[in-house]
C-alpha cells in the first residue's frame, strides 16, 4: 500500500471514532434519562411486587403473594373487563374514522393544512384535565348534548352518572382524539402511487374496489404502525376516567379502567406491593396484545419487498 492509501486509510479510521465519541456525547443524556426516569423506577416497581409495602414502613417480603392475590381480587376482574370493553371498541372506531377522514382530505380539500390542524387538536388536549371536566359536563343531566336531545323531542338523562352509558362517553372521547392517527393515515396515503390508481380506472374498477384493492392493501403497515400505538395508548388511558368518575370509577364502578384501579390500589389504599404487581400485569397485558399483533401482521400487512 503506498504512503498516500495509508494516510487516507488513518483519516477515515480518525474520522470514524471521532463520530463514534460524538454519537455518544449526543446520546449520553438519552442514557441517563433511560436508566434514572425509565428503567430504574421499573426495576424498582418489579422488586416492590414481591413485597407488601404502605410507603410508611420498609417493605417486607411476601413471594408471590401479591400475584396470587390478583386471581381473588373482583374489582381487580371488573377493571380489566371494564378496560378490554374500553380498547377493543374504541381503538377501531378511532382508526376507522382516522383513515376515513385521512381518505377525504387526500382528495385535494381547499385549506387542507387548516383541516389538518383542526382535526390534529383533539389528540393534543383529549387527554388534558380540561376536556374532561367539559366532557363530564357536555354529558351532565343539563349538558349540551341533552340540550341538543331535546331540540328533537328526546328526553335525555345523565350519560355519565348511569353505569350503562358512563363506559361509552369515554369511549367517545377516545374516538374524538383521532388527529394523531389521522395524520399518519394522510401521509401514507401520499405514498401512494397515482399510477395504481389510473391503471384501476382504466380497467374499470370502481372507487369502492379501488379502496379495498389498493388503498387498504398499501397502507397496511401505516394501519399496523397505528393499531399497535393506539391500543398501548388506550390501555394506559387514566386522565378521562379520573376526571369524570371523581377518581372513584363509578357509577358501579363502570368506568373503573385498570390504571385507574391500579392508582386506587397504590395511592389511597397505600397498598403498593400490590399496585406494583398490578403495574407489572398491565405490562404483561401489553405486551401480549402486542405480540398477538405482530404474529398477526404477516396474514394482513403487505409491504413492497
Amino acid at each position: 500500500m503506498s504512503a498516500l492509501g495509508e494516510l487516507r486509510q488513518l483519516k477515515t479510521t480518525t474520522t470514524t471514532k471521532g463520530d463514534g465519541k460524538a454519537a455518544f456525547w449526543f446520546l449520553l443524556p438519552w442514557f441517563l434519562g433511560l436508566f434514572a426516569v425509565t428503567a430504574g423506577p421499573m426495576l424498582a416497581s418489579l422488586g416492590l411486587s414481591f413485597t407488601k409495602y404502605n410507603l410508611l414502613q420498609p417493605p417486607s417480603f411476601v413471594g408471590f403473594q401479591n400475584f396470587v392475590r390478583m386471581f381473588s381480587d373482583a374489582r381487580l376482574l371488573h377493571s380489566l373487563g371494564v378496560t378490554f370493553t374500553y380498547v377493543l371498541v374504541s381503538v377501531p372506531l378511532q382508526l376507522a374514522l382516522a383513515l376515513g377522514l385521512a381518505v377525504l382530505l387526500d382528495r385535494g380539500v381547499r385549506g387542507l393544512s387548516f383541516y389538518r390542524s383542526v382535526y390534529y387538536l383533539p389528540s393534543l388536549i383529549g387527554g388534558s384535565v380540561a376536556i374532561a371536566v367539559l366532557w363530564r359536563t357536555v354529558f351532565g343531566v343539563d349538558g349540551l348534548f341533552n340540550k341538543f336531545l331535546a331540540l328533537f323531542g328526546v328526553q335525555g338523562q345523565g350519560w355519565i352518572s348511569s353505569p350503562d352509558t358512563a363506559i361509552w362517553t369515554l369511549i367517545l372521547l377516545n374516538v374524538w382524539t383521532f388527529g394523531a392517527p389521522m395524520v399518519i393515515f394522510l401521509a401514507g396515503l401520499r405514498q401512494i402511487p397515482v399510477s395504481l390508481y389510473e391503471a384501476a380506472s382504466v380497467d374499470g374498477a370502481s372507487r369502492g374496489r379501488q379502496f379495498f384493492s389498493i388503498t387498504l392493501p398499501m397502507l397496511s403497515p401505516i394501519i399496523f404502525f397505528n393499531l399497535v400505538l393506539q391500543l398501548i395508548h388506550s390501555f394506559q388511558s387514566f386522565t378521562q376516567a379520573f376526571v369524570v368518575s371523581g377518581g372513584s370509577g363509578g357509577p358501579a364502578d363502570s368506568t373503573l379502567l385498570f390504571s385507574l384501579y391500579l392508582y386506587q390500589r397504590g395511592f389511597r389504599a397505600f397498598d403498593m406491593g400490590y399496585a406494583s404487581a398490578l403495574a407489572w400485569l398491565l405490562v404483561l397485558i401489553i405486551g401480549a396484545f402486542t405480540a398477538l399483533n405482530f404474529w398477526a401482521s404477516k396474514y394482513w400487512v403487505f409491504y413492497d419487498d
